[in-house]
Parts: C-alpha cells; sequence; structure tokens
C-alpha cells in the first residue's frame, strides 16, 4: 500500500505506458464505477501473462489441523531459498519477472500470503503481525521440515514488515539473510492516517482484467506492462452480483492491525543477526535509526533510481541482480553463489 504512486487514469483507451510516460494527474479521485469495456487496443496492450514464463510450477501448502492453504510459486533446483513475501494488497506474482533471472542461481519461493492471491484460510482478514509470521514459518516447516535450507527472506512493503519480524524472531534457524523493498518504520507509519482515503477512493470495479491492468499501469502503482500483466489478474476476483472484477483483498477492513507492521521494525531490523539489505525507491524514505545504521555499516543500502514503490515489478532485472549480489557477497548457500565479476567477502 503507498499512496504516493496513484493518479487517475486517462481517458484514451490507446495511451503508451512506460516508466518515460508522465503520470495523469487530476483533481477528482478515481471513479468508483465500472470503466466501459476494454477496445481493442487495450486487449492486445493489457492482456494477462501466464506465471509459466517466469516461474517453473506452482503448489497450495495445506496447513494440518486447519482449514489454511497458502499458494506458493516455485522457480529454480539450485542454491539458496529466496523467500519472496508481497506488499499489502498484491500477490506473490508479484515477483515472478525477477524469478526468472533469480532462478538461474538460486530457488525462488513467492507466497501468496494469508487474503492474498490464491491462498485460503479460516480468517482471511486477520493480517496481524504475529498472524502473518507465524504462517511463514509454518510454510517454510512444512515444505523443508525441520531443517530447511539457506533462506533468504525478502519482502516488500508489508511483506518487509513480516520478514524483518521472522528473521529477529530466530523462528527459523536457516534464515541467511534479509532484504527489506522499500518500507521504512517512520515513513510508513505516518503515511497510516491517509491510507483508509486512498483505499476508498481507488477504482473499485473493473469491467475486465485488462481494464484493471490498463488502470494499474496508466494510475501509476506499477511502472512496467510485462510485470502488471503478470502479477494484476491474481489481485482480483470476479464478482457475480455486480458483473465486475473488484480486488481480492479486502484491505479496508484490516486498518486494526496497520500499526503492528512498522512500529518498533527499524529497532528489529538492526538487531535482526543476518546480512540486511534495503532497497528503496528514494533516500526521503529513510528515519533517523536508519539513517544513524545505515552510517555506522550494519546494513547495505541501495537506492534505485527510476522506479515506483514496486520495485521489484518496476525494474525486475535490476532488482534480481541485487539479490543476486547481495547473495554472493554474502556467501549465501553450501558454497555461496558464484557470478562473474563479484568478488566474495573473505
Amino acid at each position: 500500500m503507498d499512496p504516493s504512486n496513484l493518479t487517475d487514469l486517462p481517458e484514451d483507451d490507446d495511451g503508451h505506458p512506460g516508466s518515460d510516460r508522465p503520470s495523469y494527474p487530476s483533481p477528482s479521485s478515481f471513479a468508483p464505477v465500472p470503466l466501459r469495456p476494454a477496445s481493442a487496443s487495450s486487449l492486445r496492450k493489457y492482456s494477462p501473462v501466464n506465471w509459466r514464463n517466469y516461474f517453473d510450477s506452482e503448489d497450495d501448502v495445506v496447513i494440518p489441523e486447519s482449514n489454511d492453504s497458502f499458494h506458493v510459486y516455485l522457480a529454480g533446483n539450485e542454491g539458496p531459498v529466496v523467500l519472496c513475501l508481497h506488499g499489502g494488497g498484491y500477490s506473490g506474482l508479484s515477483f515472478a519477472l525477477s524469478a526468472g533471472r533469480i532462478k538461474e542461481r538460486a530457488r525462488v519461493v513467492a507466497l501468496d500470503l494469508r487474503g492474498h492471491g490464491k491462498s485460503c484460510s479460516e480468517n482471511d482478514l486477520d493480517l496481524s503481525i504475529e498472524t502473518l509470521c507465524n504462517d511463514v514459518v509454518v510454510v517454510v516447516k512444512k515444505m523443508y521440515g525441520e531443517s530447511p535450507p539457506a533462506i533468504i527472506l525478502v519482502g516488500h512493503s508489508m511483506g518487509g514488515s513480516v520478514a524483518v519480524h521472522v528473521a529477529a524472531s530466530k523462528a527459523l534457524q536457516s534464515v541467511a539473510g534479509l532484504v527489506v523493498v522499500d518500507v521504512v518504520e517512520g515513513t510508513a507509519i505516518a503515511s497510516l492516517i491517509h491510507m483508509q482515503k486512498i483505499l476508498t477512493n481507488r477504482m473499485q470495479h473493473f469491467s475486465s482484467i485488462e481494464k484493471a491492468i490498463e488502470w494499474s499501469v496508466k494510475g501509476g502503482s506499477l511502472r512496467n506492462p510485462e510485470s502488471a500483466r503478470v502479477s494484476v489478474p491474481t489481485i482480483l476476483s470476479y464478482n457475480e452480483s455486480k458483473k465486475c472484477y473488484v480486488f481480492r483483498t479486502n484491505l479496508e477492513a484490516t486498518e486494526q492491525y496497520w500499526r503492528g507492521w512498522y512500529e518498533g521494525l527499524s529497532e528489529k531490523f538492526l538487531s535482526s543477526p543476518v546480512p540486511k539489505l534495503l532497497l528503496l525507491a528514494g533516500t526521503d524514505r529513510m528515519d533517523r535509526p536508519l539513517t544513524i545504521g545505515q552510517m555506522q555499516g550494519k546494513f547495505q543500502m541501495v537506492v534505485v533510481r527510476h522506479t515506483g514503490h514496486a520495485i521489484q515489478e518496476d525494474v525486475p532485472e535490476e532488482f534480481a541482480n541485487l539479490i543476486l549480489n547481495f547473495i554472493s557477497r554474502n556467501r549465501i548457500g553450501p558454497s555461496g553463489v558464484e557470478i562473474p565479476g563479484i568478488r566474495k567477502v573473505v
């Protein structure tokens, strides 16, 4: 969830989206009514793309003695596991394009968190940080038993908070690295007072999946059309009564948990006993504890230019290279990951 990238959808259906195209400001909020049917041009430009172009397989991890089932996308056969945790309102396919590159040298597991994507649980609205963290731990233990491989936790936005809390809790002894994507405690908490209004005023209904993809790209929440074509379909569900697509995750109803995602996040991040990487879309997102910690060399920070909040979607190739370089420099895995041109830390 990030209000800074949201603008209105322009009227022309034949625009040319891309990172160099300016956003479309408007004094009005998103119209809460279905858009007109997609044009032939939109159908071509914004048609869904199959996840199999990037991941190798998918699976449902069923939790014993419960009605919970967590959907995962899998890629790669060797190396440490890059466990990807998406942001609020996204899905595991947010990492699809990045996974297509990372899987060349590591394994990728992208999880649909509770209440998101294709995962199902007894209470989809319980997005408390405690529940989300427990879900991740249970899924990993179900997949790998009590001796999981080396794991690099990679979390975007809300998922970044979950990754930090899991690493800090030491509930998974094989966690060997932590990557947090564009979430900082101070900035996140300051934005919470605006979030309910942002969610309420955004577009609520879509006449087709293509129109939802087009809205995501032209509205600025995602800047990479290819990634949007993969990830957006799984954040939607079809409403039979209204005969339109709506958002799968009811984030508006989870407000009681938002502050818990971020309070104390900087301290937990800095105290996590593993190599750490913070990826930001802008230096203005830094708060005081992280600024001090970064000056003290407690973690690596990279500001990724020309991107929005969803760095992994907007610049997937650069994102994947940053993850692989992080793994290589910190020699994570049985013998590290060899990447030409990167000298390992001794």
